[in-house]
């Protein structure tokens, strides 16, 4: 497993392409084994997932009649719809290159989306505590999370033209690619299994 500063490094790298600069790539670890090494990212990310999972429990059970119970296999249902949703789009990204032919920038983009993970979940799990914390300032928080969504569909915008460069075609497509399926499914996977709070 990469360790704590590791990983500071290759967030460091993230905010320096994030604010342009692409010499940030060279502190990420691009070759084949660096990515998969990204993927203990998922790992990382657990205990923040957990919290915002405890979230969405206590928004599943207000949401529910009483009685209604939630224990550890809601929590396993969820962590089924996060690792789908998490490889999913990977997938379809790698038919994607294999389509466009830029089979070797997969792996530059799999390492940049999978460690950007850490630092995002990990804001959302603050802005879930908070939520507890603070519940007369959900309006306020709900502002929040959606600027850090806006902030993390640019960071991604902004790894992806660094990594393939200034086409719009390539840039748009591999968006979608990223962004739209995980989106869908998991709230496909969420109703279906019945952990969707809404």
């Amino acid at each position: 497993m990469p360790s704590f500063a590791e990983i500071q490094l290759y967030i460091s790298g993230l905010w320096l392409v994030f604010k342009g600069d692409a010499q940030g790539l060279k502190r990420l670890d691009l070759t084949d084994r660096g990515m998969m090494r990204s993927f203990w990212a998922f790992v990382w990310c657990l205990p923040a997932m957990f919290v915002y999972w405890t979230g969405m429990r206590f928004a599943f059970l207000s949401a529910s009649t009483e009685g209604t119970r939630a224990g550890l296999g809601f929590y396993l249902r969820l962590f089924m719809v996060e690792a789908v949703n998490w490889i999913l789009p990977l997938v379809l990204l790698g038919a994607l290159c294999l389509l466009l032919k830029t089979e070797r920038k997969f792996a530059a983009i799999v390492v940049a989306t999978n460690w950007l993970s850490v630092p995002v979940s990990y804001a959302y799990a603050v802005l879930t505590l908070l939520l507890f914390l603070l519940p007369f300032a959900a309006g306020l928080i709900a502002l929040v999370q959606l600027v850090l969504l806006i902030a993390t569909i640019f960071a991604i915008s902004r790894f992806v033209r660094q990594i393939c460069g200034p086409e719009p075609l390539v840039v748009a497509t591999t968006m979608l690619v990223l962004l739209v399926p995980g989106l869908i499914v998991a709230d496909l996977l969420q109703s279906y299994l019945g952990v969707s709070p809404y």
